[in-house]
């Protein structure tokens, strides 16, 4: 018993070690930068994979969403993923909500920032309802 116990406790060190601070998706391939209350335009290739980056501080109580999946024939959701912008305490991170291009289309990705929303999820206060807010993605993908 103690024997696999031991093992265990190695093996999920050695994934976390592995994981490069708790990320699972090292390629974030590429990357197209959004903010609250902006369009942006994405086009990428059939298989390609792509990132939809938004900074956030969780410590203040800042904090993103992905509001629905785009259409899977188009694209795939994979994963999301943070890097601190900071080593100190407070310090702000971006997040990145990774897709890889499926097949020639096009859909509407929507990420909400709901700023000190807490568990509820939504805002409650009048100045969270003035912080929070969508940014959206209008994504095309092309033929490879």
């Amino acid at each position: 018993m103690i024997r696999r116990t031991t093992s265990a406790a190695a093996l999920l060190a050695f994934l976390l070690a592995g994981c490069g601070g708790g990320s699972a998706v090292s390629d974030y391939g590429k990357v197209v930068k959004g903010s609250k209350g902006a369009t942006v335009q994405v086009e990428v290739r059939a298989g390609q994979r792509f990132s939809l980056a938004v900074t956030d501080n969780p410590s203040v109580g800042d904090s993103w969403e992905l509001v629905e999946l785009p259409d899977a024939k188009v694209a795939s959701f994979i994963s999301e993923e943070h890097e601190s912008q900071g080593e100190g305490p407070g310090s702000g991170r971006t997040a990145y909500f990774v897709f890889n291009g499926k097949r020639p289309g096009t859909t509407e990705i929507k990420l909400f920032d709901c700023w000190r929303c807490g568990q509820a999820g939504t805002p409650s206060t009048e100045e969270s309802k003035q912080q929070s807010g969508e940014a959206i993605f209008a994504v095309t993908v092309v033929p490879r």
